[in-house]
């Protein structure tokens, strides 16, 4: 069940998260992402936000199946996009062999910490084989809320990497750094891209 507090967030500031967010082109870890993807692949965007990174993988040629569980990220994503962008939330995830990549990009980090493993496992099982897998999070230790209420789940980089192998995947790159989110405070935070075992 999503933390109600993040959501209202989300749902009350989707333009303001959009403008924070929004990029001319696709960052540097998505063309990483897309290189790794067969042509035309299927992805799924976990936690999509207002889907600007769905849109830059639709014009590079890629399906991309756009979800979150904020009904006005959503509706600010179909109203900009016209993506087919749909409710969905971590716990609803349940495909199988579906998707050859899929792209959580600073989205987990609002799961709770004791439901991580199920939902890394459930990303595994929704993948095609050797699937590709793109997760963003902060990191630290512990789970908070910040400055305006949403809630987090802080990981080190150690237990990130843990994590997804124990869900049946190949971690291929990582890559640390900080940036200022739109609580304002400049954050550290780990990206990894992986591969689904087969």
């Amino acid at each position: 069940m999503p933390d109600a507090k993040t959501i209202a967030f989300y749902d009350s500031s989707a333009d303001r998260y959009a403008e924070l967010v929004k990029a001319d082109a696709p960052s540097d870890s998505l063309l990483k992402f897309m290189a790794l993807l067969p042509k035309g692949g299927t992805v799924l965007d976990l936690g999509c936000g207002p889907a600007h990174a769905s849109a830059q993988m639709r014009a590079a040629g890629f399906t991309p199946d756009p979800v979150d569980a904020s009904q006005g990220m959503i509706d600010l994503a179909n109203e900009t996009y016209q993506i087919g962008a749909r409710l969905l939330t971590f716990d609803e995830l349940n495909a199988a062999d579906t998707y050859d990549g899929v792209w959580a990009n600073f989205s987990l980090l609002h799961a709770p910490r004791q439901h991580l493993p199920r939902i890394l496992l459930a990303i595994a099982k929704s993948l095609r084989p050797n699937g590709i897998f793109h997760i963003g999070m902060k990191t630290g230790t512990g789970q908070q809320r910040d400055a305006i209420d949403r809630l987090y789940t802080y990981v080190k980089p150690s237990e990130l990497q843990e994590l997804l192998e124990y869900a049946g995947f190949s971690v291929l790159n990582v890559k640390e750094g900080e940036e200022v989110g739109c609580a304002g405070t400049k954050d550290p935070f780990v990206e990894m891209r992986a591969r689904k075992n087969d």
